[in-house]
């Protein structure tokens, strides 16, 4: 097996293409060797974490390493799914950071109460997001021992 196949996966979870986007190239301009995906809504998380529908491809694949997920999307938003996740007790350890424009205290409150790992309110500049990206690189990727990740699911950035 690969360094590369090693790596953990990031999901991106946003119905915005552009912040989608935005996201990949700063990924790509801090040298972020972890593999990423992206889903639009709740629906879908919740379909590719239990290997369903779509994503019934992925049964017997691990589940990703960290998931950012908006708050405001369409057909299930990131309240419910964070806390379908929560109560699911296979999935319930996967690091979750709610990353949204939402600023407000009860969306913040709510967020960690469900049980999110962190809470960023979404940068508008590229060179802000690349700095945001180099912070949950170093210490998620980095830092962080989480349930299930051994040394070699780990890859520094450059």
């Amino acid at each position: 097996m690969s360094t590369e196949d090693a790596l953990f996966t990031i999901l991106m979870v946003d119905d915005d293409p552009d912040d989608r986007l935005l996201f990949k190239e700063a990924c790509e301009e801090v040298r972020l060797k972890n593999p990423l995906e992206f889903l639009e809504n709740g629906e879908q998380l919740l379909d590719y974490l239990k290997r369903q529908g779509n994503y019934a491809h992925l049964k017997g694949e691990p589940f990703p390493g960290i998931i950012l997920l908006d708050l405001n999307m369409p057909l299930k938003d990131g309240r419910e799914a964070l806390e379908e996740v929560k109560a699911d007790p296979e999935l319930r350890d996967i690091p979750i950071i709610i990353l949204t424009t939402s600023k407000s205290e009860d969306d913040i409150l709510s967020s960690y109460g469900l049980g999110a790992s962190s809470y960023i309110v979404k940068p508008i500049s590229l060179d802000r997001l690349m700095r945001v990206i180099n912070s949950i690189g170093e210490y998620w990727v980095q830092i962080v021992e989480a349930p299930g990740q051994s040394d070699a699911d780990l890859e520094p950035i450059d």
